[in-house]
Formats: structure tokens, sequence, C-alpha cells
């Protein structure tokens, strides 16, 4: 798509003589070219609680979404004088969400791309990375009081002739001296240990290991207390 920058920057240029800035007299003005070829703009807007200002940036953001969605693909970002002037950094992670890395921004040298201004940036392929194949556990809502407290025990057990693993959640262990025992929640069956583990650890910061042998290992959080010394090594 070709890219008429005269035209973005007198966008964004006309849209910061509307910037509201009584407080530190910086107007800013952006305007952004979306991937339909409409043209959305937005200019900062302050508050006496200064860190509720919105940035220009902000406001094409938004204007974007109320216009119709889309991905931007070029945006000016201009001062009071109308030259060029980069975007803060959170605003950077704004502009990466709905542009991406090889979104464009005017800058006095040409424009430079977002991977240029953001390098490593993180966005949602980092959370597919954790909750895409491995969904984090959830606690049921009518257990939902005793998250944190009890202790799990993953274990060994069979099913079908072929070894699995598989944990309970013990309230009292690791409460008070006085606690009233019993378990709370039994867990499913999982070919991993470190399934159950993970399991256990949505629950509690106490989870305990016990193998088909008998050990007993620690693999909750923190170091091992003295009486399990000994951590689960997997």
């Amino acid at each position: 798509m070709e890219i008429d920058w005269e035209r973005l920057r007198a966008a964004a240029t006309e849209v910061m003589r509307h910037a509201y800035v009584p407080y530190s007299k910086f107007p800013v003005g952006a305007a952004a070219l979306v991937d339909d070829g409409r043209v959305v703009v937005g200019c900062n807007v302050e508050n006496a609680a200064y860190g509720v200002v919105l940035c220009a940036e902000c406001g094409v953001v938004s204007s974007l979404h109320a216009t119709g969605g889309g991905r931007i693909v070029a945006l000016s970002c201009v001062d009071a004088t109308g030259e060029p002037l980069m975007p803060c950094g959170r605003c950077r992670q704004l502009l990466w969400e709905q542009g991406g890395p090889e979104c464009l921004i005017e800058a006095r040298g040409g424009p430079l791309r977002m991977a240029e201004l953001l390098p490593h940036a993180f966005d949602v392929t980092d959370l597919e990375a954790v909750t895409g194949e491995a969904p984090v556990p959830v606690v049921p809502e009518r257990l939902a009081a005793w998250r944190g407290r009890g202790t799990v025990f993953a274990h060994p057990d069979l099913s079908a002739g072929q070894q699995v693993w598989t944990a309970y959640w013990e309230r009292s262990a690791g409460d008070s001296e006085d606690a009233e025992t019993g378990v709370l929640e039994e867990g499913p069956s999982w070919g991993d240990p470190a399934e159950a583990i993970a399991w256990g650890l949505a629950r509690t910061p106490r989870v305990v290991v016990v193998d088909a042998a008998g050990g007993i290992f620690w693999a909750g959080e923190g170091e091992p207390p003295m009486e399990i010394p000994v951590r689960w090594a997997g």
C-alpha cells in the first residue's frame, strides 16, 4: 500500500491543534493509515491527575476500533511544530498490538519499522506459548477460598495396566495443628508427573511428590522444608 506521508502528517498536525494540554503545554497529534485505506487520528488529553494522561496514540487506537477496526499500516506523530515525534514506550506497545512489527512510524530520518522501535517485543505469541498447548489448570470455584492453603500430594497410580500420575489436595497439612482433615479435591490422571505438579501448584505452593518406592520429594515453591529436604528432580 502506498503511504502518503505528507497527508498523514497534515492530519496529525490538524488534530494536534485540538489537544488538551493545560499542564505540560506540549500538544501532540497522531494520524494512522489503516489497511483499508482510511485515516484515523488522535490527540493527547491531559488530566489533573498526571498519571492518567491519554497519549495521542491512545486516541488513534480508540478511533481505529470505534470506526471499524483493522490493522495500522503507518503512523505519523507530531509535536506542536508539526515535526515528527517518536511515540513513547507505552504507546509503542499499543502500536505493536495494532500494527505489528512491520507497521511504519514516521521519523525525521525516514520511516522506521515497529520492530526497530520496539525490539524483542512482547505480544500474543508469548501468551500462546504458555497457554496454547498446556492450558493453565483451573481451580473449581467452590474451592477458590482454599487456594494457597493445604498440600497437594502427587503420586503414581495404575490405569488399564499402565502407570499414570494423579494427585489429591489435602486441606489440613500445612494449615495449622488443629486444622480439620480431609481431601479437598482429587486430580485426574496424567502421563507425566510434571502435569500433576502443575495441577498442584495452581492450588497451593505446597506440593509433595511421592514416588513408586514411597520416597517423598518437595516440588513446591521456595526452599524445601526441613521434613522434606530433597527436591523432586523429575
